[in-house]
């Protein structure tokens, strides 16, 4: 095989109360990606369809992560990516996530599996390092390996997938303005107090606990973030009202996605999770703010190969 295309899934990262550790795969949102075997060795990204973002390998977190991979085995080869983009940059549900783990992925494949899927996470790191300036996992992690995951540990790299009930699904609305993650990270306070830290620290255990057990009352009550949202909600307008809103149509519980302006919500069923996506339009609709709204199941398996 020379030649693989890729549907690379958009994904949701913190889940609430899971700063930097936890994350989601969404199924029906995602860039397509073609990577290429060629004789000429190194990466090159030959076209990128959908968004302005640079073809120059060290400048492209994709081309970053595939240098990450190819650094540690030897290749006789190397390789050509294509990137069709149709998950905005700095819309907060994985963007720079998706070509990172996308570029792996398919570089892995072409190179017959070397590497499991936990290990490319390590590389796709690398991406999210150049987009952010911190190579967090919670978006590549759930992007390789599907459903929910849990970033115990980065140093040394330590990734637990999580049981995802069947019938939990998210609801998204992007706001269309851009909120960079490195900017984001900017405005976190640096100290937390540890009455603070202990009521995250159990939403983390519920959340868990909840998916495992398919308690969706208990998810719900876990879809708490004490320390980050009320920092970054400010950057996104009518977040309040959203969350608000999307709770009052049956929502177990809704948050920033990744560092926004994205705002997702998990819902129990379809139906529930459709008219969520209603009242968030609702409430966008009288602010007069465009936006895109994305309704899906948890996507369990990851990346997907197209052909």
């Amino acid at each position: 095989m020379n030649e693989i295309k890729l549907f690379c899934t958009a994904t949701i990262a913190n889940v609430s109360c899971g700063f930097d550790v936890l994350g989601l795969a969404l199924d029906n949102v995602g860039d397509e990606m073609i990577v290429r075997k060629v004789a000429k060795k190194g990466v090159t990204i030959t076209k990128i369809v959908g968004q302005d973002l640079p073809l120059e390998t060290h400048e492209n977190v994709a081309g970053v992560a595939a240098l990450a991979l190819l650094a540690k085995v030897d290749a006789d080869c190397g390789f050509e990516i294509e990137i069709y983009k149709n998950i905005k940059p700095g819309s907060g549900i994985g963007s720079s996530a998706a070509s990172s783990a996308g570029a792996v992925f398919g570089i892995n494949e072409l190179l017959g599996k070397p590497f499991s899927n936990h290990d490319l996470v390590e590389f796709a790191m690398q991406g999210e390092r150049l987009a952010s300036g911190v190579a967090h996992a919670d978006n590549v992690a759930p992007a390789l390996l599907g459903g929910f995951t849990l970033v115990r540990s980065t140093e040394p790299l330590d990734v637990i997938k999580i049981h995802t009930p069947k019938e939990l699904y998210a609801t998204v609305i992007h706001p269309q303005i851009e909120v960079k993650t490195s900017d984001a990270r900017e405005i976190l306070r640096s100290s937390v107090a540890l009455k603070t830290a202990i009521k995250q620290w159990g939403n983390v255990g519920g959340l868990i606990s909840g998916l495992y057990t398919e308690d969706y009352d208990l998810i719900g009550r876990s879809l708490e973030d004490h320390i980050v949202e009320p920092i970054r909600s400010i950057l996104i307008p009518a977040f309040d009202n959203v969350k608000a809103e999307s709770l009052k149509a049956g929502a177990l519980g809704a948050g920033i996605s990744g560092s926004g302006p994205s705002i997702f919500a998990l819902s129990k069923g379809l139906e529930i999770a459709k008219k969520v996506g209603e009242a968030m339009s609702a409430v966008y609709d009288k602010v007069g703010i465009e936006y895109d709204i994305h309704v899906s199941k948890i996507n369990t398996e990851g990346i997907k190969i197209i052909k």
